[in-house]
């Protein structure tokens, strides 16, 4: 896939980058290139830097907004072929632009964000220059924005390769030229990570490289296009647990090794006085109504793919009224580690097997917003940290259903 790009300053070296990944995003890509360009002139002086676009060839204008868009520092517009989508083959392009640039370190912002500063451009890419090679955001969201990454994504990565990354597809990443060399040569390119499986298998890839990784606070919380929990999940569910599990197939060596977590440092200040996140608004009628009407198209692929004890148990959780709802942490634990079981051994198609999933996610997540409605951000924060320490008190389940008992 060769990129189709407009460097009008003819840039050929450059010791930082700051990518920006896009597909219609005209109306919003203008505010975050403002940021990252005053972040780059303010932190980054002494270094050669650049902006690269990475788009779809987006129909509404993307290119010319980020193009007008009036900057210091020199841009690059880089795109996929007419007809080629996904988030991930524009980073290919960007790791692409990197090793070609002879870059250092590489900054990756969402081009939808709304509260973004010149210090988050600081606090991503300063650390590649104290030794670290992966950075990853840290950022107060909302307790029901990022439900993926709360009950699938950081639960299961801390507890298979050991690394407590609280935002393992936060979107807004670091990375070192080193890295980026990683993640070119890497032969687990799949259709998955080429959309939006990308953010997890960088995290993914970067713990297995044994890379030295850190945790950067980004002083603001997240303020993006946040939806609601209930709403339809589109094409990113299957693509992030898709990735999940085909890395973890690909890695098992590593990870059985692997006993418990370990905190990651942070860089920047640290959890102080912070603004509250925008709220999210669940709609927990919807959640149960697809968990409930879901769960009934999949007895026969959760017969199939779940231990005798963990589909016994799903029957209970399939039998609560509304009013008692409860699906168990170490309940879902189990039913994450019998998927990954399943998607490994082939024992239904992988397509179907993680549709099949989703209602389930569904009940999860109903389960976790009833649990925490009357909490604050503190109180949810302490009740994912106790929802991880049960995915790694039950990676023995794991273990015993993968090697046997």
């Amino acid at each position: 896939m060769k990129a189709v790009e407009e460097n009008p300053e003819r840039i050929s070296q450059a010791d930082v980058i700051v990518g920006i990944p896009s597909y219609n995003e005209a109306g919003s890509i203008a505010f975050p290139t403002t940021q990252v360009d005053k972040g780059l002139s303010k932190y980054f002086g002494d270094y050669s830097r650049v902006i690269i676009n990475c788009d779809n060839n987006s129909p509404d204008g993307t290119k010319q907004a980020f193009m007008d868009t009036i900057t210091d520092n020199p841009k690059i517009y880089l795109s996929t072929p007419d007809g080629v989508r996904g988030k991930g083959n524009n980073f290919r392009n960007l790791f692409a632009k990197a090793l070609e640039l002879k870059a250092r370190a590489v900054v990756v912002v969402d081009a939808d964000l709304k509260s973004i500063t010149p210090e988050w451009i600081r606090n991503l890419g300063r650390p590649l220059f104290e030794e670290f090679s992966f950075v990853a955001p840290l950022y107060v969201r909302h307790k029901y924005d990022g439900t993926i990454t709360n009950n699938i994504a950081y639960p299961l990565t801390r507890s298979l390769y050991g690394r407590r990354v609280r935002q393992p597809i936060g979107g807004d990443f670091g990375f070192s030229g080193e890295l980026a060399k990683v993640y070119m040569e890497s032969d687990a390119w799949t259709e998955q990570v080429a959309h939006f499986g990308i953010d997890i298998w960088m995290t993914s890839l970067a713990m297995l490289d044994r890379a030295q990784v850190i945790q950067s606070f980004m002083g603001r919380p997240k303020i993006h296009k946040p939806k609601d929990p209930a709403a339809d999940l589109g094409p990113m569910f299957s693509n992030v647990v898709g990735t999940i599990f085909e890395v973890m197939g690909r890695h098992v060596e590593f990870w059985r090794e692997v006993k418990w977590s370990r905190p990651t440092a942070v860089y920047g200040f640290g959890l102080g006085d912070v603004e509250v996140p925008p709220e999210v608004s669940v709609n927990v009628k919807a959640l149960g109504e697809k968990f409930f009407r879901g769960i009934e198209n999949g007895w026969d692929i959760y017969r199939e793919c779940l231990s005798s004890v963990t589909y016994g148990k799903l029957e209970e959780v399939a039998g609560l009224p509304m009013g008692g709802f409860e699906f168990p942490a170490a309940l879902w634990a189990q039913v994450l580690y019998d998927y990954a079981y399943a998607y490994h051994r082939e024992t239904v198609p992988r397509t179907d097997l993680v549709n099949s999933l989703v209602p389930l996610y569904n009940g999860r997540t109903l389960s976790f917003v009833l649990e925490t409605e009357s909490m604050n951000t503190q109180q949810v924060e302490e009740l994912i940290e106790d929802q991880c320490m049960q995915f790694e008190k039950t990676k023995r389940y794991l273990l015993d259903r993968w090697f046997g008992a």
